[in-house]
């Protein structure tokens, strides 16, 4: 397991830079502002990160273009261009007074707040940018939150009594798959995949104690796999509080149709799914509270944001309308480039099918926590968003629900062999 984490790290020494997204300045520029450093500071340094990673970009594209390839390096250039770019966007604002809050003011300060709102994110930053600088502190950051989301996924499939190899094979899946590219971004996304694994797991190890003998180690595993869930789903909230509402609904709605289920066969519906679905409430219910206590970002104010390009046009009179008008044409486009590449799609019917099929209880609590990678994109029905970032959460289905498919193949092939053999010693006996 550590040898495969060690593995990717080292192939992430391909790419250094070049990985920023457009909120990585201000999750940057958040994570040093935590340092001491003056607003001018901290928006040079995150300009310099900016502009460096943008003109290595550009320098590695031209050496492969076959027209531009013999050009000059393009470095000096893009570098200039770019500070001048950024500065012309913050200096006005600072000059203005736009200087409180952490993040440097790119934007106006209506879309800052939502970043104010995220603390979580750039408090895991700022030892690492404040030790090895912005570059390598952001790539040691990401090699840290991508390396834990692969070894969680191994650690839930070994929960479920998954061979070794096919718990590698997971931890693998989580690395190639679109979750390892988007968790080594600096953005929150890998995060968000780490502490939902590490929900998934606690729940995991809750389901495991249901079904063992009553004692003091099921009482542990029970405690430490509700502690687990509730941490994440408060971890979540400081890092972005819309999934931990999404989680907390989901993983409420699981553990009682699980429960509904049982009770429907004429079995007890068990602690443990209950247990689940009352943390996953108090999430919810624990969210909502703390959001409006601390004046966060509304439901009203992303769509606001979104329909106007982030607050750059008038708000919109009727945003839910148009909302609703748009949830219908981005998701017959969706499907319509899904029928043109059916990976994902395939990938999600295998990695539901092996959770249902295979994973019991514990498989409908991953289906639950994959659907909020669905539930975030229909909050942001744009097209255009970069990668595929919105729904990254989704990939987490194949990445333990195929391992958990394959899982009667594996045991069938050890099995056989090891009986063979077995036979064959008895007959030379």
């Amino acid at each position: 397991m550590l040898v495969l984490a060690a593995v990717f790290a080292l192939l992430q020494l391909a790419n250094v830079t070049g990985r920023d997204t457009p909120d990585t300045k201000n999750y940057l520029s958040y994570a040093l502002s935590l340092g001491g450093g003056s607003k001018r500071e901290v928006a040079a340094a995150t300009i310099d990160y900016v502009c460096a990673s943008e003109a290595a970009t550009a320098r590695r594209d031209q050496s492969v273009h076959v027209v531009r390839f013999h050009r000059p390096d393009p470095t000096g250039q893009v570098m200039s261009e770019c500070r001048e770019r950024e500065w012309r966007a913050v200096e006005p604002r600072l000059a203005a007074g736009q200087t409180g809050g952490h993040t440097v003011p790119y934007m106006p300060e209506r879309f800052m707040r939502i970043f104010e709102a995220r603390p979580g994110y750039p408090v895991f930053l700022a030892p690492f940018v404040m030790a090895f600088g912005a570059t390598w502190g952001l790539w040691a950051a990401g090699v840290v939150i991508a390396s834990a989301g692969g070894v969680l996924a191994f650690l839930i499939l070994r929960t479920l009594s998954v061979p070794v190899p096919l718990a590698l094979a997971g931890q693998a899946l989580y690395y190639v798959l679109p979750c390892g590219t988007t968790a080594m971004r600096p953005m929150t996304e890998g995060m968000l995949m780490a502490l939902t694994l590490a929900a998934v797991w606690g729940c995991a190890l809750v389901v495991r104690a249901g079904r063992t003998r009553p004692g003091s180690t099921r009482a542990g595993s029970t405690r430490a796999g509700l502690a687990l869930v509730a941490g994440s789903l408060l971890a979540l909230f400081t890092v972005k509080h819309s999934q931990a509402l999404f989680l907390g609904l989901c993983l409420a709605a699981a553990g009682a149709l699980i429960a509904l289920r049982r009770h429907r066969r004429g079995r007890p519906p068990g602690r443990d799914a209950l247990s689940l679905a009352a943390v996953g409430l108090a999430g919810v219910v624990g969210t909502l509270a703390l959001a409006r206590l601390l004046h966060h970002p509304t439901m009203t104010d992303s769509l606001q944001d979104l329909l106007t390009d982030h607050f750059a046009r008038p708000d919109r009179e009727r945003p839910w309308a148009e909302f609703r008008q748009m949830q219908g044409n981005f998701w017959v486009e969706w499907l319509r480039r899904q029928a043109l590449e059916p990976l994902f799609v395939a990938a999600l019917a295998a990695g539901a099918w092996g959770a249902l099929r295979r994973g019991r209880a514990v498989g409908g609590f991953l289906v639950a926590a994959a659907f909020t990678g669905i539930l975030t994109q229909a909050g942001h029905p744009d097209i255009n968003i970069w990668g595929g970032r919105l729904i990254v959460l989704a990939w987490l289905l194949p990445v333990v629900g195929v391992p958990l498919l394959l899982g009667p193949v594996v045991r069938e092939r050890v099995t056989l062999p090891a009986q063979g053999h077995a036979e064959r010693a008895r007959a030379v006996g």
